[in-house]
């Protein structure tokens, strides 16, 4: 199974959000990225929102992985929210999103930041964990099913 042990924010996970809408989706996703990482809300919100602008981040099977690159950062990193209310991410299977991985790079991260994304693509591409994180009901519980040798650490 892939892992985004290395990836995955612990305090940037929402099993449960009840946003609305796509806009709220990032918004949302976006300060909570940033009150991790240190950085300001805004920042990161109008560099994912610029991203989304070039086209689809919705990759099929009811998920989403908006991304963007940051200043700041030191190494892509990723944030979690299962959607209680799918939001359109204009998926090219035309399913709502109800799974979202955001992944924020550094800005010189190139190379880096496309096997990033590619290993969250490979990670939501497999059924059974795309069928675990809708059941998840904390934090802890995403963690295991994303990232098993950090839940494992964790305990």
């Amino acid at each position: 199974m892939s892992t985004l042990g290395d990836l995955l924010l612990p305090n940037a996970i929402i099993p449960r959000a009840r946003w609305q809408g796509r806009k709220q989706v990032l918004s949302e996703m976006s300060a909570m990225m940033a009150r991790a990482l240190g950085l300001d809300a805004r920042e990161v919100y109008e560099a994912v929102l610029e991203r989304e602008r070039l086209g689809s981040t919705g990759v099929g099977e009811g998920v989403a992985i908006p991304h963007a690159r940051i200043e700041r950062l030191k190494q892509p990193v990723g944030g979690f929210a299962r959607l209680l209310e799918p939001a359109d991410f204009e998926s090219i299977d035309e399913r709502k999103a109800d799974l979202v991985f955001m992944l924020l790079a550094p800005t010189d991260a190139g190379a880096e930041h496309l096997r990033a994304l590619a290993r969250a693509a490979r990670a939501f591409r497999q059924e059974g964990v795309r069928a675990a994180l809708r059941q998840a009901q904390s934090s802890e519980a995403v963690l295991a099913i994303l990232a098993p040798s950090a839940a494992t650490d964790a305990a």
